[in-house]
């Protein structure tokens, strides 16, 4: 399998070329971002909790959805920006008196805008996509801009806080509910609360993301073969359970936590050493 798959070999395996259709990345970047106070809008039933709460915990955060947008830059061609709107749910743990503290749910959202590029086109396309027991309709017409992908992990919580609404700054505004998609209010059990409350959560959360440009291109590559599966299907129920049990290597890492690589070790030594000028004993 591995030598007729293996794009190094000699140029005499090479048996044909074919041309395909893939999305080619154009540009992307990477982004570390700390968010700090980003608004909460809290259940109707946790705002309750919330505004007789002592103390809040940020217990973690999802992501629900990233709405994307991408439109060209004026003057200056084949740069894109690409607007970027995060939504999270958000898992507090609010503490109002000595007992155990209550999981309250709410939403944050987050707006970034970035530039790539994403080079040129003009052009208009158009494709059919069969549907089953229904004649073969044309899709909608789509100009030729880049599509932008975007990877995210769910966030670190960092802190939380609460805010009475009076300490608060008077000029920021509340969410219209409106703005809300309906798909991301079905993610929560009670209605969102955007106005008409006494106190406000704030978080702030780690975020990590990869944001890429890719176009719809026609690539010639070199074939090698087909990739024809050389591993045999194995039925769960062809082989006896212990015999596979026993074949598993005995997890010695769960019951003793592996050192610290040397590696690592000789890195920490050396940004000691940096940190002190230099003047390092060994």
């Amino acid at each position: 399998m591995a030598d007729k798959c293996n794009p190094n070999g000699n140029n005499s395996s090479i048996r044909d070329k074919v041309c395909i259709h893939t999305d080619k990345v154009y540009d992307a970047c990477k982004e570390k971002d700390c968010l700090e106070d980003l608004r909460v809008f809290l259940t109707v039933c946790g705002q309750e909790i919330v505004d007789r709460a002592i103390n809040v915990k940020f217990r973690k955060a999802e992501i629900i959805w990233v709405y994307t947008d991408v439109e060209p830059v004026p003057f200056n061609k084949g740069f894109y920006t690409v607007d970027l709107k995060y939504f999270f749910k958000v898992y507090l743990d609010v503490f109002t008196g000595c007992g155990r503290p209550v999981l309250v749910e709410g939403l944050a959202t987050f707006d970034k805008k970035i530039i790539l590029f994403g080079s040129e086109g003009n052009a208009k396309i158009f494709s059919s996509k069969y549907r089953p027991n229904d004649s073969d309709i044309a899709e909608c017409v789509k100009t030729n801009l880049p599509k932008a992908i975007v990877e995210v992990v769910d966030p670190i919580a960092l802190n939380a806080k609460i805010v009475d609404k009076s300490d608060s700054c008077c000029c920021e505004c509340d969410m219209d509910v409106s703005s809300i998609p309906g798909e991301i209010c079905k993610c929560f059990d009670d209605d969102i609360v955007v106005a008409g409350h006494n106190r406000k959560v704030y978080v702030t959360l780690g975020l990590f993301t990869i944001v890429r440009l890719e176009r719809s291109v026609e690539l010639l590559i070199p074939v090698y073969d087909f990739c024809v599966p050389e591993k045999e299907c194995v039925g769960s129920t062809e082989e006896d359970p212990c015999n596979i049990f026993r074949r598993l290597k005995f997890p010695v890492d769960e019951f003793f936590p592996p050192c610290k690589p040397s590696n690592i070790t000789e890195q920490a030594n050396n940004n000691v050493c940096e940190n002190n000028n230099n003047k390092c004993c060994r």
